[in-house]
């Protein structure tokens, strides 16, 4: 696969991280289309600091919001209409594209990302966390995804370990199950390439 696109079941679960991690794999471009919050900085800037890639692979984003919250929001905060046409794929291979929040953000008042997606027509990664009600957020995602036809290309889990629930999505919502990327107590660009390989296959990937 030469692009994929990385959602998350939820927002500040580590869908930032796992992008890293698989943009440094796969010394891949990043892309974060809209960006809503920019006190923490930008997550393009996190990406820069931990994946490793050369800067020119941290591609600018389409929308630079300054209000963290939902992007349809936090545009018309800003005062700034999003238009679709500025979200077309950039021409960029390999290229790893994150998404705000889940697949159910708004985008616009009448889009949510999970129709980006199918616009796209990208394999996306569904980043779940493993604490409680992992399975009801990420099989709920699985079937917005699959309402719009949006190849989902597996589940990648974030945090400790909780078999019976990863196995339970997996199986329950018929995806592939990719890995597993714990809660580092030492978060830079060594540890999270080093867990990343420990808890993944490249081969899913590539």
């Amino acid at each position: 696969m030469s692009a994929f696109v990385v959602t998350g079941t939820d927002t500040g679960i580590g869908k930032t991280i796992f992008a890293a991690a698989l943009t440094g794999a796969l010394q891949a471009h990043y892309w974060k289309p809209v960006q809503a919050g920019l006190d923490d900085g930008a997550d393009r800037d996190h990406v820069a600091q931990l994946s490793g890639v050369p800067t020119s692979h941290i591609l600018p984003e389409a929308y630079r919001l300054n209000t963290p919250c939902s992007p349809h929001r936090a545009a018309e905060i800003d005062g700034v209409t999003i238009d679709l046409a500025r979200l077309a794929l950039p021409d960029v291979r390999p290229l790893v594209i994150e998404g705000a929040g889940g697949a159910m953000v708004p985008v616009t008042r009448s889009t949510t990302y999970a129709d980006v997606f199918a616009m796209w027509n990208l394999p996306v990664i569904i980043v779940a966390r493993t604490a409680l009600g992992t399975i009801n957020h990420s099989l709920l995602s699985i079937e917005a995804l699959r309402a719009r036809n949006v190849p989902i290309h597996g589940v990648a889990f974030v945090g400790d370990g909780v078999e019976d629930s990863e196995a339970t999505i997996c199986a329950m919502g018929g995806v592939k199950r990719l890995g597993r990327l714990p809660m580092l107590d030492r978060l830079n660009p060594q540890s999270l390439a080093i867990a990343f390989a420990q808890g993944f296959r490249i081969a899913d990937f590539t």
